[in-house]
């Protein structure tokens, strides 16, 4: 059975040959059309791990941390939810035993979200899962075209910290 992600994939690569000499996307129409991609492989990933893509995005999220977790606040921020949405993001991990969360030693009325051992072993594999196959996605293009790719994202994403 194909997945979405090689179901898009697959159709993207029908539209662009059909396409022909058309003109590529627009920066941001390219944009859009990738964050479908990436979303649809996130949720190719967390299905095949009985998580649900947002489950899967907090994962990664706290994966790339220094491993003292992430503040609610932050969290928030990062993965664009408002509070109670991401409380009950949170709870519904912690009941899973993925993630606990642990008072900030900084302010004692905050608390941070920290992955448990279960959870870091979970969120390392996905995390590698959906990074290997973003990475074979763009496997046959040109170092320096990738390059380039990873600039501009990497700049655009500063900017939005």
């Amino acid at each position: 059975m194909e997945t979405v992600t090689e179901s898009v994939t697959h159709a993207g690569a029908q539209a662009g040959a059909q396409a022909g000499a058309q003109a590529g996307l627009g920066f941001a129409a390219a944009l859009v059309r990738m964050s479908h991609l990436v979303q649809h492989v996130f949720a190719d990933v967390s299905r095949e791990h009985d998580v649900t893509p947002q489950q899967a995005q907090l994962l990664c999220v706290l994966t790339s941390g220094d491993g003292a977790g992430v503040g609610m606040t932050d969290l928030s921020r990062l993965l664009h939810l408002e509070k109670p949405s991401l409380t009950g993001l949170v709870d519904r991990v912690e009941r899973r035993g993925l993630v606990s969360r642990v008072r900030d030693d900084a302010d004692r009325r905050a608390c941070r979200a920290e992955l448990t051992p279960e959870g870091e072993d979970l969120a390392v594999r996905v995390h590698g899962e959906i990074v290997a196959r973003l990475e074979a996605l763009a496997a046959d293009l040109p170092g320096d075209d990738r390059l380039r790719v990873a600039d501009t994202l990497t700049t655009l994403l500063a900017r939005t910290r």
